[in-house]
Parts: structure tokens; C-alpha cells; sequence
């Protein structure tokens, strides 16, 4: 069994059409193109899991780089997901947050001095 990765979909592909486009290659267990969770609008890539690991290197193949619905389509083996620490970033610090114990501050902040009014 493979799980396959495609992406730079068409918003207008659902999952019975992307099952159909690889169902030409051999058995599709399943197909699923990922939505927005808040829009329920497609976020323009999906994944399909193919039975036979023959057909679905065939259909990895001939698929990449080839259009469907005006698009040209990424395909490629899902790779597993990792492990990703919150915040989005991978920097030294492991996250986007500040480290240092300064931070902070602005208008009005009273460890500088005290409460200065602007005008």
C-alpha cells in the first residue's frame, strides 16, 4: 500500500475527482483533498492511497507535472508526517516566541521609569 501526495490542485477538485484520476493506474483505496477547516474550501492539495505499490509508482510517474483542470499537479510519495514543535518555526530558539527576558515594553510601560503621557 502507498500513500501518495499531490498538490497545486484546482480549488474546484473534490475527492471522487481525484479518485477518479488515479483509478485509471489501478485500486484506489482512498482519496482526499484537504479542506480548511473554518472555509470548508479546498486548500489545493490531497492525498491518495493506492492499493498495489506497482500501480501507484506508475500513477506517481505519469501524473507529476501533468494538468488536471488547468492546473500541472505535484505527485509524489507521502512522506510520513513529523514531529513539529508550535509556533511554526524551526530556529535555534524552537519557536517564534521571544527569549529574551526584555522583551516587552511600549507605550506606557512602567519599568522604564513610570507612566509617561504622550501627546
Amino acid at each position: 500500500m502507498k500513500n501518495i501526495f499531490v498538490s497545486n490542485l484546482s480549488f474546484r477538485i473534490n475527492d471522487e475527482d481525484l479518485k477518479q484520476a488515479f483509478a485509471d493506474y489501478g485500486a484506489v483505496n482512498s482519496a482526499k483533498v484537504i479542506k480548511d477547516n473554518f472555509s470548508g474550501r479546498s486548500r489545493g492539495f490531497g492525498f491518495v492511497e493506492m492499493t498495489n505499490d506497482e500501480e501507484a509508482d506508475k500513477a506517481i510517474e505519469e501524473l507529476n507535472n501533468a494538468e488536471f483542470d488547468g492546473k500541472v499537479m505535484t505527485v509524489s510519495v507521502a512522506r510520513p508526517k513529523t514531529d513539529r514543535k508550535p509556533g511554526g518555526f524551526s530556529d535555534a530558539r524552537g519557536g517564534g516566541g521571544h527569549s529574551d527576558s526584555r522583551s516587552g515594553g511600549g507605550y506606557g510601560d512602567k519599568s522604564r521609569g513610570g507612566f509617561k503621557k504622550r501627546f
